[in-house]
């Protein structure tokens, strides 16, 4: 057998795997109901006690339910009793970090080559297990082990920085998600055409041109998340998320095990120490000094991109129980998980990068370096499109829950607001549809869709967004956070220490993003919109 079948063999006995665990843990879902009866019970006790005042807030566990500090049932906000630990913590991480900006590593590291490449993957980790050990800290207001706790990003800034920085966070965290967006929607379409197109290099021959537009998948993804959109709020996709989960663990262990494969079959391994050679004919571009040196910058977007996580961190967190403080549990949780990340991003960096040195394509499973097996190419896209499915409304979800709720607090009496309509579904419950979501959350897709089909440039988009989100998210608030809640005096060493780190920190996204902008205009030179094929 040949080593390309024997990463098949492996690569399709880990998705056997994946499935038996999700089996696994559905078996022992009765076992965990038969323990919440009791916690359950005591719930509906409590709220039958509090008299009719409070009809109007059945659903809001913190202001029903008073606190319960040494209960059984409860923590000390009043709400059901935490139960995660550092593992459960640990694949909420890996899970939310490894995601469809591991494909473009490959072509991140052939921009820098064998010392930078790798040494960049290891620096921004290092950052962001600091940065992220800091914000675990503000998850209380106050006291680190006994304050005030904060459920989402938004609530520590909110408590530990409060006034204008809290809206430019909500500007800079809601712009994040629209570009998140967008950048989904490029990145499903890329790989519906890939297996389009796998399955014609097959039936024709790997030199036949199989030319493919872009345009009728993005059309296509898009109306169907305008239907998952409609479901109400984040609460109700978490068999989604799971799904997703699944998926993004699928095409990342295929990836790697091609790019492992591809290498064992040839025997060398390709690339240089400085990055890519000028001279080099990347796509319709031939590289210039001007050029390797955006590319470069583009690629620390691409590897920043590849990191974020630190929007969800603090919801992560409210799920640890305590005792140990949350915060000590989420740093051994941070440092495994960012530990992990980074082993397998080196890989799938690195093996991408040896297979095809200076031509590693922008997506790793459809810039076809790889022609066959096809049907293992057709697996991986596929798990890619249904986990960007699940990712768009997991990313999207906080953004339209904040307009339907502002859009509520402005317009109270609106009947177009809180008007819904009851639909009829034969063997299930009937489903209740708001018509101003309809609306708006339509018009959102259609939008992020038609700005996709304008921009369809995957690298250029992640880098972008990468740039957007590494220092501000990741760096600037948890470091000022940290600083607030420590109240570290200015001036001193270790506050002075903290503003070097994200001035540091701020330049490099800076040069991400002009990286990326000159990318993007690079890319418009040879453009016509609407007209992209591949």
């Amino acid at each position: 057998m040949t080593v390309r079948t024997h990463i098949s063999l492996f690569i399709l006995f880990f998705c056997k795997l994946m499935v038996n665990r999700v089996c696994y843990y559905t078996c022992l879902m009765p076992t965990f109901v038969l323990r919440m009866i009791p916690c359950v019970m005591t719930l509906l006790s409590t709220k039958n006690q509090m008299g009719e005042n409070h009809h109007r807030q059945v659903f809001d566990v913190a202001v029903n339910v008073p606190p319960q500090g040494g209960s059984k049932c409860y923590d000390d906000d009043g709400r059901l009793k935490r139960t995660g630990n550092v593992w459960t913590a640990s694949a909420h991480i890996i899970t939310a970090v490894i995601g469809s900006g591991v494909l473009s590593l490959a072509w991140a590291t052939a921009q820098l080559g064998w010392i930078a490449g790798p040494t960049v993957l290891f620096l921004f980790s290092f950052v962001t297990y600091y940065t992220s050990s800091l914000l675990a800290t503000c998850y209380r207001t106050g006291d680190p082990d006994t304050g005030k706790r904060n459920y989402t990003y938004m609530d520590a800034v909110r408590s530990n920085l409060g006034g204008f920085q809290v809206k430019v966070c909500g500007a800079i965290q809601y712009l994040n998600l629209f570009g998140v967006a967008i950048g989904y929607t490029i990145a499903s379409s890329i790989s519906m055409m890939a297996i389009e197109r796998s399955n014609c290099f097959h039936s024709k021959g790997d030199n036949s041109p199989c030319r493919v537009s872009s345009n009728p998948y993005m059309i296509a993804f898009g109306a169907i998340e305008i239907v998952f959109s409609q479901i109400p709020d984040f609460d109700q996709i978490s068999w989604l998320s799971i799904v997703a989960a699944v998926m993004s663990f699928t095409y990342s262990t295929i990836g790697l095990g091609l790019g492992v494969g591809k290498v064992a079959e040839s025997g060398k391994i390709k690339g240089s120490l400085t990055g890519i050679t000028i001279g080099t004919v990347s796509g319709t571009h031939v590289v210039t000094e001007t050029q390797k040196i955006w590319r470069s910058f583009q690629a620390l977007g691409a590897i920043a991109f590849a990191y974020s996580y630190s929007l969800i961190l603090i919801e992560i967190q409210d799920t640890v129980k305590s005792p140990p403080a949350e915060h000590k549990t989420m740093k051994k949780a941070t440092l495994l998980s960012v530990a992990v990340t980074t082993v397998f991003y080196m890989l799938c960096g690195c093996f991408g990068y040896a297979a095809f040195g200076d031509l590693s394509p922008g997506n790793l499973l459809t810039g076809f370096g790889f022609y066959n097996p096809y049907w293992l190419l057709d697996i991986a896209n596929a798990a890619i499109v249904i986990h960007l499915i699940g990712a768009y409304q997991v990313y999207c979800q906080p953004l339209f829950a904040f307009v339907e709720k502002t859009a509520s607090e402005w317009y109270p009496d609106s009947i177009f607001i809180a008007r819904e309509v009851t639909i009829p579904i034969p063997g299930y419950k009937p489903m209740k549809l708001s018509i101003f979501r309809l609306i708006w959350r339509s018009i959102f897709v259609i939008i992020t869709t038609v700005v996709s089909m304008l921009l369809p440039f995957f690298n250029d988009i992640v880098g972008i967004l990468g740039a957007l989100g590494f220092w501000p998210l990741t760096v600037y608030f948890p470091v000022e956070m940290y600083i607030a809640q420590k109240k570290i005096p200015k001036w001193s060493s270790r506050w002075i220490c903290l503003q070097i780190l994200s001035m540091a920190c701020l330049i490099i996204s800076i040069a991400a993003g002009v990286g990326s902008f000159a990318g993007v205009l690079s890319d418009l030179k040879v453009y016509k919109p609407f007209k992209t094929s591949y």
